[in-house]
Parts: structure tokens; C-alpha cells; sequence
């Protein structure tokens, strides 16, 4: 049976008019909801740890800015909007301490409580409200007069209002003029590690820099290679986004067409299927969430290693002096950076 989705006629903004409603944290999710629950009308507040660089940032968007504690202490509903890893910190600190009977605890991913870094007290509620986009995008489409869909989920429902609440808050955000789908924490968690890890960012960058390095250590020109295994993905990616996969491939050649259903399994074929698997049963039985806290609490050093390895790769040198031959890009990085904070 096809998921229900649920659009603005489903949700009342009402359920939030008289609630203070504290974003914890100013970065990408942050900062998005925070914008657009403000332009809906509600009333948000914002908590940062003292010396903050965002302090200064939010206040100059209108925001008014408390430390976490006091923001926890004062809110009705908390979206903890922090990284994954320092999540359990901030909640055992700030959080937990001023979390009293009737709260909501609200999340835009499940790790924490999935996971279990975070044990909420069985009096309060916690929902999931995590919208299919970064932030600046979420924050794009609702100033257009659009959005981005979301998903909701509830884990906890102990005033019998969570969904409502849940519902809402997507509907303050801009998720239901797109759709919103009900999930749970598991499966929001689960698939949105596994797709980030093997197709959205860990899949995508690996077959981009695969492509660009066998041009390359072929003969043929760094530039050619950027552009046929970079810059046109977006393309593609926009006419798959717009159209699915079968209308991207009425849009292009017949010979792009017969490279792509006859080679692209070649390429991506059961092995990497395989490894696939291994990883979603990786993501399943918490091995990765569990190496992942390592790292953090080891000071992020094979994290900060790879992340300055892939800063050095040739195709991005490339791609800097291709960019700036094309000023709409540069633009566009302006709009997008202005949006995260």
C-alpha cells in the first residue's frame, strides 16, 4: 500500500500559535527551521552555548538568543539541532536537566535516539521532523513560496498530541507544500545513512573521482575530464529529480541511451550490490554508528585525515579555475553560503 502524504490541508499551525518553540543550534537544519517557523508566525527562540559564533548571526536575523539551558527551560517544544556526535553532550548538560513533563523533544535525524547516545525521560514527547534537503535548500524553497518534502515520525507520544505537533512543525517549515510521509526513527535513520554512504555523497563522490582519474591517467585533458564526470551530473541529476529516470532518458541521445542500459550495469553490477548489503547491515546492527562515536570522542582523526585528502585531489583545483569562468556558480555559492546561517 502507497504511504499516505500528508499536505497543508492535514496540518494546523495553531497546534504551535501559543508554544515557544526553541532551536538549539543555527547551523544548516538549524537555521532553516528556525527562519521559517519565524515567517509563519510562530514564536522561536534560539539556544547557543556561550561564545557561539552564531550568536551574533542569529540576533542579526531578528532572533532572539538564550543560552541552551535557558532556552530549554523556557521552550514547549526543543529541536535539537546539533551534530549527531555532540548531541549527547548538549542533552546531558543543557538539555535534560530542564526537561520538564509534557515537552517535546524534536529531531531531524534519528541517530541519537535510535542509536540510544540519548535516553529522553518517558514523560515528554519526541518526534522526528527531518526534511529530503540540506538546510539553505529548505530555506530556499519556503521564501519562493515552496518546499521541501519531509518526513515525520513518533517516538514517544505521551500528551497524545505528538503527531499533530509533528505535522505542524513540517507545515511551519514549508514540508507539507510538498508532502510529508510518516516513517519511524529506525527507518529514517537506517535508509538515511545507507543512502548518503552509497549513493547520495559516498557513492557519488567515489564514482565521480573514479571517472575523473581514468580520463585522466588515460591522456585526455584534466578539464575534459571535469567536465564529463562532474559538472554534467547535475544536469542528469536535475532531468532524474524532475522527471525520474525514465524521462531523463527521453531527453537524451540514443547513443547516451544505449551506453547507459547496456555499460551502467557493468559498472555498478552485483559486487557492488554485495558490498551494499554489508554496508546496510552495518548501518542495521549499529557497528558504524559505534565506529563513528569512536571517532569523534579520538578527536576526529582519521575523519580530519580523509576530509584534507580529498581537499588535495586534483579535480578540485580543476574545478575552481572552471568555476570561476562561470560566474552564475560563483553566485549561487554566494546565495547558498548567506542561507546557512
Amino acid at each position: 500500500m502507497p504511504a499516505k502524504i500528508y499536505t497543508d490541508k492535514d496540518a494546523d499551525l495553531s497546534v504551535l500559535q501559543d508554544k515557544t518553540l526553541a532551536v538549539i543550534g543555527f547551523g544548516s537544519q538549524g537555521h532553516a527551521h528556525a527562519l521559517n517557523l519565524r515567517d509563519s508566525g510562530l514564536n522561536v527562540i534560539i539556544g547557543l552555548y556561550k561564545g557561539s559564533k552564531s550568536i551574533q548571526v542569529a540576533k542579526s536575523k531578528g532572533l532572539e538568543v538564550y543560552s541552551t539551558a535557558e532556552a530549554v527551560k523556557r521552550a514547549d517544544v526543543i529541536f535539537v539541532a546539533v551534530p549527531d556526535t555532540k548531541q549527547p553532550e548538549v542533552y546531558k548538560t543543557d538539555i535534560a536537566p530542564n526537561l520538564t513533563k509534557g515537552k517535546t523533544l524534536l529531531f531531524s535525524h534519528g541517530f541519537s535516539i535510535h542509536y540510544k547516545t540519548i535516553l529522553p525521560p518517558e514523560d515528554v514527547d519526541v518526534i522526528l521532523v527531518a526534511p529530503k534537503g540540506p538546510g539553505h535548500i529548505v530555506r530556499r524553497e519556503y521564501t519562493q513560496g515552496q518546499g521541501v518534502p519531509a518526513l515525520i515520525g513518533i517516538f514517544q507520544n505521551k500528551t497524545r498530541r505528538a503527531k499533530k505537533t509533528a505535522l505542524a512543525w513540517a507545515k511551519g517549515i514549508g514540508g507539507t507544500r510538498a508532502g510529508v510521509i510518516q516513517t519511524s526513527f529506525k527507518e529514517e535513520t537506517e535508509t538515511d545513512l545507507f543512502g548518503e554512504q552509497t549513493v547520495l555523497c559516498g557513492g557519488t563522490t567515489a564514482l565521480i573521482l573514479a571517472g575523473y582519474e581514468t580520463l585522466v591517467e588515460a591522456g585526455y585533458q584534466p578539464e575534459m575530464a571535469y567536465f564529463e564526470c562532474l559538472h554534467e551530473l547535475k544536469l542528469i541529476v536535475d532531468l532524474i529529480n524532475e522527471s525520474g529516470i525514465s524521462g531523463m532518458r527521453f531527453s537524451i541521445s540514443e547513443t547516451a541511451k544505449w551506453g547507459d542500459v547496456s555499460v551502467g550495469p557493468k559498472i555498478i553490477n552485483s559486487a557492488v550490490k554485495t558490498r551494499m548489503k554489508q554496508t546496510l547491515k552495518a548501518i542495521q546492527n549499529g557497528k558504524f554508528a559505534k565506529g563513528w562515536v569512536e571517532e569523534y570522542e579520538g578527536g576526529y582523526k582519521t575523519y580530519n585525515k580523509l576530509m584534507k585528502a580529498g581537499e588535495k585531489h586534483p579535480i578540485e583545483k580543476v574545478g575552481v579555475r572552471l568555476r570561476s569562468t562561470m560566474p552564475w556558480m560563483e553566485k549561487r555559492k554566494v546565495r547558498g553560503a548567506q542561507a546557512a546561517y
